[in-house]
C-alpha cells in the first residue's frame, strides 16, 4: 500500500475466524525474521485486534443482502506489513466501506473495546479508503521497535 518502506509483507486471507490466528502467525514469524522481535507482542496483538474488526466487517457486508455481494464468494481481508528499524505500520483491508469508530462499551459489555486497544497500544491509527477500491484501510503505527539485545 505505502512505499518508502524498506521491509514489507503481504498477506490475503479468507475472511474466516482462522483468518485471525494466521495473522498473528505471520506477523509473529516475520517480525522475527525483520528483527523487530521487542515490537513482536504489541504488534501481534493490534494485528489481532484489526483483523477481527476486518473480519466482521467483511462479514456483515457480506450478509446484507443489498451488497452487490456474490452469496457464493468468500470475503477477505488483507494484511500488510511494513517496517523500517524504528517503526511498525500495520495496515487491513476490508471490503466494508464504513469507516470504524471508536466506542465507550458498558463494563458489562462483551464487545466494543479493540478501537481503544488499538488507540492506546499504537503511536497513531486510522483508515481511508484506497483510490479506486472498495472497501477501506485501517492502519496503526508502532514506533521505538528496535530490539536493544545484542
Amino acid at each position: 500500500m505505502r512505499s518508502g518502506w524498506p521491509l514489507q509483507s503481504y498477506l490475503e486471507l479468507a475472511a474466516l475466524p482462522s483468518a485471525v490466528p494466521c495473522a498473528r502467525l505471520h506477523t509473529r514469524q516475520v517480525l522475527w525474521e525483520w528483527g523487530l522481535r521487542a515490537a513482536a507482542q504489541t504488534v501481534e496483538l493490534l494485528v489481532s485486534e484489526l483483523v477481527t474488526n476486518g473480519l466482521r466487517a467483511s462479514a456483515n457486508l457480506a450478509n446484507r443482502p443489498d451488497s452487490g455481494a456474490s452469496p457464493d464468494a468468500m470475503p477477505t481481508v488483507r494484511l500488510w506489513l511494513m517496517a523500517d528499524p524504528q517503526r511498525v505500520l500495520i495496515q487491513v483491508w476490508d471490503s466494508c466501506h464504513w469507516k470504524p469508530e471508536l466506542q465507550e462499551p458498558g463494563p458489562e459489555a462483551e464487545s466494543g473495546r479493540g478501537l481503544l486497544l488499538v488507540e492506546a497500544l499504537s503511536s497513531s491509527w486510522g483508515s481511508f479508503v484506497p483510490s479506486g477500491w472498495a472497501g477501506k484501510v485501517v492502519w496503526a503505527l508502532v514506533a521505538e521497535t528496535s530490539d536493544h539485545a545484542t
